[in-house]
């Protein structure tokens, strides 16, 4: 059980990190947005891929734990 704990922290320690990190990516790019109409441009196709990134790689962590509770289980 307590393997179980241990990973599940490290599991979302990684995924805070991950957040915190495009959280500050996305900040500095909302910064960017009120300088010029074509920052403007460039930075919504960016925040679009962020976000995108960011639903991929928390599909992937929720999979990777997923897979190893069962094998825990």
């Amino acid at each position: 059980m307590k393997n179980i704990v241990d990973f599940v922290n490290h599991k979302v320690g990684g995924m805070m990190w991950t957040l915190i990190g495009n959280g500050v990516i996305l900040l500095i790019l909302g910064i960017l947005i009120v300088w010029t109409d074509f920052m403007l441009r460039i930075i919504f196709g960016l925040i679009t891929i962020v976000v995108a990134y960011v639903f991929f790689y928390l599909a992937y962590k929720v999979w990777s734990i997923k897979k190893e509770i069962t094998k825990f289980l």
